[in-house]
Parts: C-alpha cells; sequence; structure tokens
C-alpha cells in the first residue's frame, strides 16, 4: 500500500494540470493505519526514486497513526502481517527523519490506547529533535474513532489541523 500511495502522488504532481490541480499544493493526511502510510509517504526520497522535487508534499496530517513497527511487529498483528527486518526498518516513518521535508502536524486523543498516545509523542518528539517543523496536537477526551471523525469538522482537532496546515484557518 505505501508503494501504491506514493505512486499515486507522483502521478498527481506530474498529472495536475491536465485535471486543474495544482502541484505545488499537495498536502497528505491519514488517520490509524493511514496515519502510518502518511508517516511512511512523508519520508520517501522523492528525488531518487521519482524524479521529483524533495518538498512535492506540502504538509501532513499525521492522526493517531503508528511510525515505530517494532512494537507491531512483537504484537499480535504479527501472526497476519509478517514483518522482516528491512519491512520493520522501512515501514517506520521515525526511523527516516532525514527524508521528511514537509511541516507535519501530529494529533491523537487521551482516551487512545497507551501506546497509539506513546507512538504519536515519539513521532512528534523525534521529528521535533531531528529539527523537523512539527507541532502535536493531544485531543482532551477523544478516542481512535472520534479523532477520525473529528477531521470532517472544522472545530474538531483533526478538521482544525488540516485547515491550519493548508493555510485556511477558520
Amino acid at each position: 500500500m505505501a508503494d501504491q500511495v506514493r505512486r499515486a502522488i507522483a502521478w498527481v504532481y506530474k498529472n495536475a494540470a491536465n485535471f486543474g490541480g495544482d502541484p505545488n499544493r499537495l498536502y497528505i493526511g491519514g488517520h490509524s493505519s493511514g496515519g502510518h502510510l502518511c508517516g511512511v509517504t512523508l519520508v520517501t526520497d522523492w528525488s531518487k526514486d521519482f524524479g521529483l522535487p524533495a518538498d512535492v508534499i506540502k504538509g501532513g496530517l499525521c492522526m493517531s497513526g503508528m511510525y515505530d513497527m517494532k512494537p507491531v511487529r512483537l504484537s499480535k498483528r504479527s501472526t497476519y502481517v509478517k514483518f522482516d527486518d528491512d519491512m520493520e526498518t522501512k515501514m517506520s516513518s521515525q526511523r527516516h527523519l532525514d527524508l521528511l521535508h514537509a511541516p507535519v502536524i501530529v494529533t491523537y486523543g487521551t482516551n487512545e490506547t497507551p501506546e497509539f498516545q506513546r507512538q504519536n509523542r515519539d513521532f512528534a518528539a523525534a521529528a521535533n529533535s531531528a529539527g523537523k517543523k512539527v507541532e502535536l496536537i493531544e485531543a482532551a477526551n477523544y478516542n481512535h474513532l472520534e479523532m477520525c471523525e473529528s477531521l470532517g469538522n472544522p472545530y474538531g482537532p483533526n478538521g482544525r489541523a488540516a485547515l491550519t496546515l493548508i493555510k485556511l484557518s477558520v
């Protein structure tokens, strides 16, 4: 899936003019597994892998995702998601922050599981320590599903974050 997302973004960038899009205003976001994909996509080597500018993505909204696959690999999910060392490394966006060129907003809810909370705090802290532009939003009293739903509300934590990211604040 990560490769599909990357190829889709490269296609959109290259073809935006054909459908009235602006290739210089590409933003991405995702919740939960989508948050993981958002993180992985943000640390793509766009120049090397696709011949695109390193900053092809102008911003990312990582909502309640996982950014280090080691704990996931050690969890019950390992019975149906088969990680080897190489996949774990490639799919752990927190380990590739040197490739992060876009500002990122990372969000999670205080009623999410401790692992979701930790992963989001740690990802934002690592990005900050690497000198990247990152904002962490802790949404009080939101659970995992409510975080997803909040994207559709311009006054919810994720809706407001998305509008801020693309410079259309309410």
